[in-house]
């Protein structure tokens, strides 16, 4: 086909189209929602939780929780309680089971399926990276993107896109032409991550709704050395965790 990259070892296309059209062809998939749903993972399961992701932000996500025995995170993002704010999960105890509603990243996490998935960000772009190169070669990158107000259709993001670019820069292999506009963006911005993410639309609507520590946890790179792992349970958990010392080793051979 002629949108699948399928001649390519890296690929990378935006949101639910991309990850209906890479994923049945590709070895992995990284699902990149940089100033939500990933960097929240990521920071969840980082401390140990379990991350069931769920579409519906309706009164279904509170009976699907309950019936595999979670907590269910505030559908939106509040500063005190469990939610899609990373700066709400930086201290959730060990083993918390918590679902997180995102009609974004948990989408598209759902539509992968059965490929093997990943949720990647700024803060574990080394680790994913690696932990993907061990399902193969072909590589599926996607973006989430955000969604315009007004008719909810997709709004391609600066961050998710430099999320993505930063990922694909440890990935090994033919690029495709897509994976290489995301691999310069990131290289644009790399040495001002926190003023970037701060300046984009995104981040300046999240600082403005107070939420500014989000942008800063969000703007960290290869902070974290876990790769959630969305696994046949039907949840993200540690089960890919690299340690540096070990990735190092790995990139410099």
């Amino acid at each position: 086909m002629t949108f699948d990259q399928q001649e390519f070892d890296i690929r990378c296309e935006w949101g639910a189209h991309g990850v209906a059209v890479l994923a049945p062809i590709s070895d992995v998939v990284i699902i990149i929602d940089v100033l939500s749903f990933s960097t929240s993972v990521d920071v969840a399961v980082t401390q140990g939780a379990m991350v069931f992701p769920y579409r519906w932000r309706d009164d279904t996500a509170q009976a699907y929780a309950v019936s595999v025995g979670a907590t269910l995170a505030d559908p939106g993002r509040h500063p005190t309680r469990y939610s899609l704010s990373p700066a709400s999960l930086t201290a959730i105890p060990k083993d918390t089971r918590i679902v997180l509603p995102s009609p974004n990243g948990a989408t598209l996490t759902l539509a992968a399926k059965p490929t093997p998935v990943l949720a990647g960000c700024l803060r574990n772009a080394w680790a994913v990276a690696a932990v993907a190169r061990k399902y193969g070669r072909k590589i599926a990158v996607i973006p989430a993107g955000e969604r315009w107000k007004d008719d909810g259709s997709l709004r391609p993001s600066f961050e998710d896109l430099i999320g993505a670019g930063a990922i694909i820069s440890h990935l090994h292999g033919r690029r495709s032409p897509e994976a290489l506009v995301a691999l310069a963006a990131f290289h644009a911005v790399e040495s001002e991550l926190d003023n970037a993410l701060r300046q984009c639309s995104s981040g300046k609507e999240l600082i403005e709704w107070g939420f500014a520590t989000d942008v800063l946890l969000a703007a960290q790179l290869n902070v974290s050395e876990c790769a959630p792992l969305f696994g046949q349970r039907g949840l993200y958990s540690s089960g890919a965790l690299i340690g540096f010392q070990g990735l190092m080793k790995r990139v410099a051979q």
